[in-house]
């Protein structure tokens, strides 16, 4: 005797071998046996042979009529073995039987199961439903199916253009699009990102990185709604500075100036003045949702999508020649010792004597002359050497609390694009790529003044008992990264007690944040912390610091991934291809004359810091991967070729791996499952 039984949705059928009340034992064509318990047993025959049966039943079961056998099977639940003998006639033998019960098994949206070869029929209104579903079904698989041929073929559907960076970065994987670009990548047997390449769906590797960025951080576009600046209504007295500011010529967000009162005179008041949207931009306005909405300025060669309207901007920036309303800290310290004795923060008007730009200066503001060993014909000599002084002071003071001194081993890079005009750049402009010795006086200059602003701004609102946001980090040893916390902490990679961000309030939200929290101790003193805007514990701060770190993080990533691809242009444009580079490790080298980092073959066993030449196969700008090898060990040493600190190659490694995408091929084929699924495909027989 033979018995037929179902198992995980499969119909098998085997010899029976023993039989008690409660089970069967049944051996099957394979030779396995398997124990089944009595109420899974759906059949028990004697003809024909288990394999015959489910040959001849497969067949038969896909020419029953299911509109048929619908119309006339009972209101009430039934067995197959009923349907069988209705729809064929009275006496349907076992494979007439099974063909029924392998077709109401097919169709749950015509019958649905009540049991062990039992069913009970679906109410009309049911069927219906189903039959659109799954006609609709068919017509979605037949448009992925066309636009996947319309891929392989190299073109690129609009739909799919259109959601391109969707499908590539967050595809919903549900939808048809992306359904499609993973079926035509199967047959194709292409990567996606190759496929929709030669499809036409990538206009440049330029517009690709720059299209990505917007998607992902502007997907409504980066440009302003009208916004006009409100006026700063305080009467603010005039400081009785010359105030001058240090930037390169490309920065229009100018948010600090310096000035130096009481040379020659013992005693000097060193002022740092901030640019003071605060004073204007209240918490919880539409222009404060907005700066909030994007944290920060971004920045990218020849381009940069600012915080603020320009508008707003430009009626704050600490422009030559205004009187501008600025928060200013005056530092007082002895001239000869530069020892501090006090400080002071006022909310007032600055005069703005010069903005001196660094890019035109350096050559002229050097070491030497600030040092009186060299000319000095430059606008604010005398403050500039000062300040100069008392940057390396500071400098010097910080490197004693870090316990090291701090070292720049690699340079500044500057990119400029030949043909934007500060427009949207196209990707094809020529870029060129300046080196900067980090710091310079200048830099020097500007750096130190605000760390001391940052951190005694920092102490001083603590003081006051009004929370702010600080960067700290506990220690220099590796793997201890930079933190932002509402409670004062040591920053050990600055050497001080205590760092905020409050000097760049129209170009970051934290500093914004900080200057609201700065100007209520500026003008309550001891009782600020009754009526600042962000209070002690304050969800709301916590809420900025989360926002920002993530879109900050953000920002820098596509500043670097940017620049990687305009620094590869800059290979392609002067037909470089050979590089020094010193190793840093596990295969990865850093160019000396290039802000460029990548992986050489043949440098994977090299000790770190060793200098090769290395040759550059090819690029791909849309990746942005470098394919080079070592050709060349260089035994001589020489600063550029220090090594990296492990931090600084932990930064740099990501910049240098492949392009990360969201679509997986593999998807297709969970997918091809899924839809059959929902198409009601029959279980398999044995």
């Amino acid at each position: 005797m033979f018995a037929l039984f179902e198992e995980a949705g499969k119909f098998l059928a085997g010899r029976v071998m023993s039989e008690t009340d409660s089970s069967v034992q049944i051996e099957l064509d394979s030779g396995k046996r398997v124990k089944v318990k009595t109420a899974n047993v759906l059949l028990k025959f004697e003809q024909p042979q288990p394999a015959q049966l489910l040959a001849q039943a497969q067949p038969l079961a896909a020419e029953i009529d299911l509109d048929l056998a619908w119309e006339f099977a009972p209101a009430e639940e039934f067995g197959f073995a009923d349907i069988a003998r209705d729809y064929f006639d009275a006496k349907a033998g076992v494979v007439h039987q099974v063909a029924t019960l392998v077709r109401l098994f097919e169709a749950p949206h015509y019958f649905r199961r009540v049991g062990k070869g039992r069913f009970k029929k679906a109410p009309e209104e049911i069927v219906k439903a189903a039959l659109l579903g799954i006609e609709r079904k068919k017509q979605q698989q037949a448009q992925i199916e066309a636009w996947a041929g319309e891929l392989v073929d190299g073109q690129c559907p609009p739909p799919i253009r259109e959601q391109l960076y969707r499908i590539l970065f967050k595809p919903d994987k549900n939808a048809l699009e992306y359904k499609a670009v993973v079926e035509a990548a199967k047959q194709s047997q292409t990567a996606p990102l190759d496929l929709l390449t030669k499809a036409g769906a990538i206009d440049s590797p330029y517009q690709f990185h720059w299209r990505r960025f917007l998607f992902e951080h502007f997907p409504k576009g980066y440009a302003f709604p009208a916004f006009s600046a409100p006026p700063v209504k305080d009467e603010l007295p005039l400081a009785t500075v010359s105030a001058f500011s240090i930037d390169d010529s490309a920065t229009t967000e100018i948010d600090d100036a310096l000035s130096v009162q009481g040379l020659g005179s013992g005693t000097i008041v060193f002022g740092i003045h901030i640019a003071a949207p605060g004073l204007a931009i209240t918490p919880g306005t539409p222009l404060d949702q907005l700066a909030r909405s994007r944290y920060s300025t971004v920045y990218m060669p020849g381009y940069k999508i600012t915080m603020l309207p320009d508008e707003v901007v430009q009626a704050y920036t600490l422009q030559e020649g205004r009187e501008c309303p600025a928060v200013s800290l005056y530092v007082t310290m002895d001239e000869a010792t530069l020892e501090i004795k006090a400080s002071e923060t006022r909310l007032e008007r600055v005069p703005i004597a010069a903005n001196l730009r660094h890019d035109k200066l350096d050559g002229i503001v050097t070491e030497a002359a600030l040092a009186g060993e060299a000319d000095a014909a430059f606008p604010f000599a005398d403050e500039l050497r000062f300040a100069y002084r008392l940057a390396k002071h500071l400098k010097a003071q910080r490197e004693v609390v870090r316990g090291k001194p701090e070292v720049f081993t690699r340079p500044d890079y500057s990119f400029k694009l030949v043909g934007n005009d500060d427009q949207e750049p196209s990707g094809h402009e020529t870029v060129l790529i300046g080196v900067r010795k980090r710091g310079e006086p200048l830099d020097l200059i500007v750096a130190e003044a605000m760390i001391l602003a940052n951190s005694t701004w920092g102490g001083w609102i603590a003081e006051m008992g009004v929370p702010g946001i600080y960067r700290g980090q506990a220690s220099l040893l590796p793997g201890v990264k930079v933190r932002m916390s509402t409670k004062p902490m040591p920053h050990a990679g600055m050497g001080v007690k205590q760092y905020t961000w409050a000097t760049s309030p129209l170009r970051r939200y934290v500093d914004l944040v900080n200057q609201w929290q700065i100007i209520a101790c500026a003008r309550h003193g001891r009782t600020a912390a009754l009526v600042a805007p962000f209070k002690p514990k304050d969800a709301e701060l916590f809420s900025v610091i989360s926002g920002f770190d993530a879109a900050y993080t953000a920002y820098n990533d596509f500043q670097s991934g940017i620049e990687r691809y305009w620094t590869l242009r800059y290979l392609e444009q002067n037909s470089v291809t050979e590089l020094t580079a010193a190793v840093l490790k596990e295969g990865l080298v850093r160019a000396e004359t290039l802000p460029l980092v990548f992986r050489a073959v043949g440098a994977e066993k090299l000790a770190r810091g060793a200098r090769v030449k290395v040759r550059i196969a090819s690029v791909d700008e849309l990746t942005l991967d470098v394919y080079a090898s070592v050709i060349e060990r260089l035994d001589d040493t020489s600063a550029a070729a220090a090594p990296a600190a492990e931090d600084e190659t932990e930064e740099l490694e990501p910049a240098a791996g492949p392009l990360a995408l969201a679509i997986d091929v593999n998807d297709g084929d969970a997918q091809q499952g899924d839809n059959t699924a929902g198409d009601n495909t029959p279980p398999s027989a044995a």
